[in-house]
């Protein structure tokens, strides 16, 4: 029989090796990616696990899970401006996940059944001073007692909690909740030392025998502005009227109130001014809509509560009974500038709102200590000043000042000291890459509208200081934790094992994902083409 040159020979078996069937190239690998969520959360909360927590009924265990990042649930379900949704993938979808009205829901059920924070398990033996109660020192205290250190806080007001019991009206952030939420806190051991102010840093930590300092006093102090004519019976400054107000006093303020400044103080101080009984309250502000610096919601609530805003205008003079107001527009480069026209404005009382700068007067003794204007210059990397053992945060250093970034500064602090303190030099870990939308495959997934918590209506709420908005109920709050699209971290959705042709996935039990049985895997990559959260990812074969 001849050869012939078209049919490809038979391979020789005896001297063959490897496998006859195709070779893989590649191979699939579970991972954990970094959900959307939890990178835009300034106090680095792991939100796409507490929500998870809470789809399987373990809500306790969720509330744990979150407060091992930010001891604050119920206060941050009310205040956070909730930039976690912002960045959520969900919100390309349909609409973000209400991350921040489940946070409450939590934060509320641990108050309800009286969930308690764990104690220290040890006692380093060294001791820390924080001054300032504060979201960012409270939250500090927090964690350098988690890590079993000695901590005091010292504070020059009345009640500890800050710009959240002396600048937040309680109509946002009812004062209950705040006490229980930093009794939990005490009740570990924070030693907190009310009318304590510090004048003498140095000379107070040697007396006290600390460790460590970390210094977080908040932005107390208004700025001012120079109005011609002004008479002081009928100025005051937002930090001082909303403090007055905290206190329980009723400032007269007459029927009409303006509210000069465009940040989200200046929106409280106009809310409250209605609330009081003006009858006319309006905010005067420089440039546009556009880039006030008050959040949107912040307005837009101010706005429903009747508030009415003056866009572009400056003032310029005040009269017995008025003002008079510049109008300003806005150049090429969007800066706003006088235009030489003016109105007149009927205000009986001016709040203002202008800005706000910490009192970091007390620490300008400490030789090397460095200052820009009135914030603290740290290492971005361990909060620490230039000098050894003496760390600020919060609102005394370059920030965005809002209670979550506070609250982030403390934890951040507490870690940095603990490390300075044991002499730790290890870098950090790495983060996991982002996932976003796009790396997605959403066969999972349907369309569920976002739950939608209940609000006063403006007419009615204006009348006193009670909380605007409800909470969630229990079932809202599961619907909405389990709208949650746990990107890049497996649900164990068995999407992959149901997936495979090789039946080369292996179910590990409930709470313990799956791995690859690689003798049977052919690298066909139908797992990672399914993965509705992409916690599968294909690399090539040998690479680990």
């Amino acid at each position: 029989m001849t050869e012939r040159d078209d049919v490809t020979g038979l391979p020789n078996l005896l001297t063959t090796t490897g496998r006859v069937a195709p070779v893989r190239s590649r191979r699939p690998i579970y991972l954990d990616m970094l959900p959307p969520c939890n990178a835009g959360c300034p106090a680095g909360e792991n939100i796409q696990e507490w929500l998870r927590l809470i789809k399987a009924g373990q809500h306790e265990a969720a509330w744990r899970q979150l407060t091992a990042d930010n001891p604050f649930p119920a206060i941050h379900g009310r205040v956070c401006y909730h930039p976690c949704e912002t960045a959520c993938n969900r919100k390309d979808l349909d609409a973000a996940v209400s991350i921040h009205s489940v946070e409450r829901y939590l934060g509320d059920l641990a108050l309800e059944r009286g969930w308690r924070f764990e104690t220290p398990s040890r006692d380093s033996g060294r001791r820390v001073l924080i001054i300032g109660a504060g979201p960012s020192g409270l939250s500090a205290a927090y964690h350098l007692r988690r890590l079993g250190h000695e901590v005091e806080i010292h504070d020059s007001a009345d009640a500890p909690g800050g710009m959240m019991r002396y600048g937040i009206p309680e109509y946002r952030l009812p004062r209950d909740v705040l006490d229980a939420e930093v009794a939990r806190i005490t009740d570990m051991g924070v030693v907190i030392r009310n009318n304590t102010p510090v004048t003498d840093l140095l000379a107070t930590q040697v007396a006290g025998r600390f460790d460590a300092v970390f210094v977080a006093i908040g932005a107390h102090l208004s700025k001012r502005v120079d109005i011609p004519s002004a008479d002081a019976t009928r100025m005051v400054d937002a930090v001082s009227f909303l403090r007055d107000v905290a206190k329980g006093e009723r400032p007269v303020i007459g029927r009409r109130v303006a509210v000069y400044g465009g940040g989200n103080t200046a929106m409280d101080a106009a809310r409250v001014a209605r609330r009081l009984g003006a009858e006319e309250s309006v905010i005067v502000y420089r440039r546009t809509v556009e880039q006030m610096p008050a959040h949107t919601e912040e307005r837009e609530s101010a706005e429903q509560e009747g508030v009415r805003m003056n866009w572009l205008r400056t003032i310029t003079e005040m009269g017995e009974e008025d003002l008079t107001v510049e109008i300003m527009e806005l150049d090429e480069e969007g800066r706003a500038h006088g235009t030489g026209r003016f109105e007149k404005l009927a205000a009986d009382t001016v709040i203002l709102a202008v800005g706000q700068e910490a009192d970091t007067g007390f620490l300008h003794a400490i030789p090397g200590m460095i200052f820009d204007r009135d914030v603290v210059r740290v290492d971005p990397d361990t909060l620490m000043t230039n000098v050894p053992g003496i760390f600020a945060g919060g609102d005394m250093v370059p920030s965005e000042r809002t209670v979550t970034v506070g609250v982030g500064h403390g934890k951040k602090a507490a870690r940095c000291i603990d490390k300075w303190l044991n002499l730790d030099v290890a870098p950090r870990d790495p983060k996991h890459p982002l996932v976003h939308l796009d790396q997605m495959n959403l066969w999972y997934f349907g369309g569920h509208t976002r739950r939608v918590q209940a609000e006063q209506a403006p007419e009615t709420r204006v009348s006193d200081f009670g909380e605007i908005v409800a909470g969630l109920s229990p079932k809202e709050a599961e619907f909405e934790a389990r709208r949650c699209l746990s990107c890049g971290n497996c649900f164990e959705c068995d999407g992959c094992y149901g997936a495979c042709p090789e039946d080369a996935v292996i179910k590990l039990g409930p709470g313990n994902r799956y791995r690859f049985d690689y003798e049977r895997c052919t690298g066909c990559a139908t797992c990672y083409e399914q993965c509705p959260v992409h916690a599968i990812e294909m690399i090539p074969e040998g690479q680990r």
